[in-house]
């Protein structure tokens, strides 16, 4: 089991139980107890979960998974999915990019030259501050640790500051009726930037189709766009809902 997968099967068993001890989650993955207890150390560091003598607890405040975990799950498919989506893009000269590991890959595959270029992603700007004569904005707000962004109502003041040719997202889960995000801080962000912007592209996963949760952020039957690696009948029955929604993957 690799690394990411071990973390993502900690935090499942924690929600749903709680707490668990080493001796329960070393048994659970078939690897060592100081396996179990060097990823715990790390997880806690990254805010995930909070250690306990003997095992950990879950910790509620950690709604939304690590971006330094996020950006390693299917990441060859997120990937993919970015490299499908490039040929479709409109023209543009600014843009939205929303923190989400799979906007990570596509600040990853264009170039910005000659682009104003906002994001609440401190990866993104990151990488993207590499490239020449692009004009970046990050905005300001509360600077969440475990996804490596910025949030709060100062960060949606500022992003509607902008009006962007483009905006290019990704959400947490999506259904025929909405887009849903871990926590109402992420789906205020995506929500200001959507209302904010001429066109929309939305990136997703097959893992995220067909399921929701609590925070609703926009309606998917507004994208411009919609790409995933989904199969053909799971996309068949969005489409039949309105969803402008493409699969490269048959």
């Amino acid at each position: 089991m690799f690394l990411n997968e071990r973390y993502e099967a900690i935090l499942a068993y924690l929600k749903k139980n709680r707490s668990a001890t080493v001796k329960e989650l070393s048994g659970r993955l078939y690897v060592s107890p100081a396996t179990v207890r060097r990823d715990l150390e790390e997880m806690q560091k990254l805010g995930l979960l909070r250690r306990t003598h003997g095992g950990a607890i879950y910790y509620d405040q950690a709604s939304e998974v690590s971006i330094f975990i996020r950006q390693e799950s299917r990441a060859e498919e997120k990937r993919a999915i970015v490299k499908a989506t490039i040929p479709f893009l409109p023209e543009f000269t600014s843009v939205f990019i929303d923190n989400s590991s799979t906007c990570l890959a596509f600040s990853d595959f264009l170039d910005f030259a000659n682009k104003t270029v906002v994001t609440n992603g401190m990866q993104i700007a990151s990488r993207i501050s590499m490239q020449n004569n692009v004009s970046l904005f990050m905005p300001g707000g509360a600077v969440r640790y475990n996804t490596n962004a910025v949030t709060g109502e100062m960060t949606c003041d500022q992003i509607r500051m902008f009006r962007y040719d483009l905006m290019v997202c990704s959400c947490a889960k999506l259904d025929a009726e909405g887009c849903y995000e871990q926590d109402i801080a992420t789906a205020s962000i995506k929500k200001t930037a959507f209302y904010q912007s001429k066109k929309k592209i939305l990136l997703v996963d097959q893992s995220k189709l067909l399921q929701n949760t609590v925070f609703k952020s926009t309606n998917p039957k507004e994208y411009d766009f919609i790409v995933t690696d989904a199969d053909d009948l799971t996309v068949s029955a969005l489409r039949q809902k309105g969803l402008n929604i493409y699969n490269f993957k048959r």
